[in-house]
């Protein structure tokens, strides 16, 4: 999984690329995550949009995020799921606990 990091309207749009499985990418997740919190950021959208595959560590990787950023003060909202990771979060329930959204913009705007 690569990660890229750009900024909205005070809003942190982190892009997600590749597959979310675990491993060496949940410490680069989480390392960003709380250098953003480090840094004041904590309006934070994950752009899902180039997952092509998720697993049950790749919702353990989201899940630790929202924890992270809510615990700080902030929040973490996801946007542009393709099909296999929107149908995962589905049947665990856990389109329930993250907000979804379909685009950058009506991201953006739930953070106003």
């Amino acid at each position: 999984m690569k990660i890229n990091i750009s900024e909205k309207n005070d809003v942190v749009i982190i892009t997600l690329m590749g597959e979310m499985v675990g491993g060496p990418d949940a410490s680069l997740l989480a390392e960003k995550l709380h250098d953003l919190i480090a840094e004041n950021r904590k309006k934070v959208a994950v752009n899902m949009a180039e997952i092509r595959w998720m697993n049950s560590s790749g919702l353990g990787l989201l899940i630790g995020g929202l924890n992270t950023i809510r615990s700080a003060g902030g929040d973490l909202k996801l946007f542009a799921l393709t099909e296999k990771p929107r149908h995962l979060l589905k049947i665990t329930q856990l389109d329930k606990v993250f907000d979804i959204c379909d685009t950058e913009e009506e991201v953006i705007e739930k953070f106003v």
